[in-house]
Formats: structure tokens, sequence, C-alpha cells
């Protein structure tokens, strides 16, 4: 049997689950890198928590994040 141990990536929270005001319910993390390729290409990201989405909004400081991403990315060892 095997371990494997995780490294707390870089990500940023991003925007999905919108309101009708267009504005996102909630954002996620995702890895940092995808942001960029998802915001112009319209490919779509993989959050922390396992929701899948296009990029389509940046976060303000104070808006709600995702409870789940949170918790595992709190959990995450720091590194790269």
């Amino acid at each position: 049997m095997s371990t494997e141990t995780l490294t707390k990536p870089e990500t940023t929270p991003e925007g999905t689950d919108t309101t009708d005001d267009d504005s996102p319910k909630m954002f996620h993390y995702v890895k940092k890198n995808k942001i960029a390729e998802s915001a112009v290409m319209g490919t779509h990201v993989v959050a922390l928590c396992g929701e899948v989405f296009p990029v389509t909004k940046s976060p303000k400081p104070g808006s709600p994040v995702c409870p789940a991403c949170k918790e595992i990315y709190d959990s995450l060892r720091p590194g790269n």
C-alpha cells in the first residue's frame, strides 16, 4: 500500500451558480493557471469541491466562498 502527500495547489476563488442579477451566489477555488485559459477559451475548470464550470466572473473582496472548497483548501499542506 502506498500513500500520497497532497500539496496545496495555487488556487483562486472563481464564480459559479449565478443569481437573477447575473452575479454568482458563491465562488469556488480553482487552479490559478487554468483561470485565464477558461476565461479566454471558454473551457471548463474543476473546483476543489468537484464543481465543473467555465470562468465568467472575478471575485471581489468579501465575496461568498464555497464552504466545501474552503474546507479542502484549508486542509491542504502549504506548498508550490
